[in-house]
């Protein structure tokens, strides 16, 4: 009998500890799950700057302006190499001496962009004097190329012999560009002194646009008008008074 009763114990034992420890479990509440918006605003990441640049025009001659003109966004610093730090936004004239590619920076707290644009800067070059001065002729080799041209009576437009002298004056003188030209104007001595310089400028203008149109370049020519004022014949009649009416040509030293 004593050896069951202390069987009996032993399990009376063992169900109390088993409801002890069932207890303590049940007593643990599940744990919530956490609300992100609990914790606060997330984090948020800066936007990269954005940058244009652009110049008008974009080829000048050397002296001439350029407009440069630059837009960012979300740039907290912004230089263009050879100005310095400048506006967000703006514009700036300038005068480059040279060919120049003008770089500008964009730097904000979301990084750093770039932008660039070149301008191309046209620098004349210098005329190359004449080699010697054999390519002025000789005075013989002149006249005898370059030969005065006629008119008709109250004219001053080229008659076909006259286009063709012009035609080899031109020749001659585009082979010979160190020299430069004086047109006289002349006229016979019928009419008014002011009615014949009007008519002797129109006859030497008429040749000098006739060597022009050949390829001589208008800078060699310079015209000048008598009108009647210096004959090269006084007799009164068709022959002599058709000597009066031309154009003249002389180099100009």
């Amino acid at each position: 009998m004593n050896v069951s009763h202390a069987r009996y114990r032993r399990a009376l034992a063992m169900v109390a500890v088993a409801a002890a420890l069932s207890a303590v479990t049940g007593c643990h509440k599940k744990e919530k799950a956490v609300n992100p918006a609990s914790l606060g605003p997330a984090p948020v990441t800066a936007a990269a700057p954005t940058a244009t640049l652009s110049a008008d025009p974009l080829t000048v001659d050397l002296g001439q302006s350029v407009v440069l003109n630059w837009r960012t966004q979300n740039a907290t610093t912004v230089t263009i190499d050879g100005i310095g730090e400048v506006p967000a936004n703006g514009t700036q004239t300038v005068s480059p001496s040279s060919s120049t590619n003008f770089h500008l920076t964009a730097k904000g707290d979301g990084g750093t962009t770039e932008a660039n644009v070149r301008v191309t800067v046209r620098v004349p070059t210098a005329p190359t004097a004449p080699s010697d001065s054999g390519d002025m002729g000789s005075e013989a080799a002149f006249h005898q190329n370059v030969q005065d041209i006629f008119f008709d009576y109250d004219s001053y437009d080229l008659r076909p012999d006259a286009q063709s002298s012009a035609k080899t004056a031109a020749a001659y003188l585009n082979a010979h560009s160190a020299i430069k030209l004086v047109i006289g104007g002349y006229c016979d001595d019928r009419g008014s002194a002011e009615y014949n310089l009007a008519l002797g400028e129109n006859r030497a203008n008429s040749a000098k646009t006739a060597l022009v149109n050949a390829g001589v370049a208008a800078s060699r020519i310079r015209v000048i008008s008598y009108g009647k004022e210096k004959q090269f014949c006084t007799e009164e009649n068709e022959s002599c008074w058709q000597q009066n009416r031309r154009a003249q040509f002389s180099m100009d030293r």
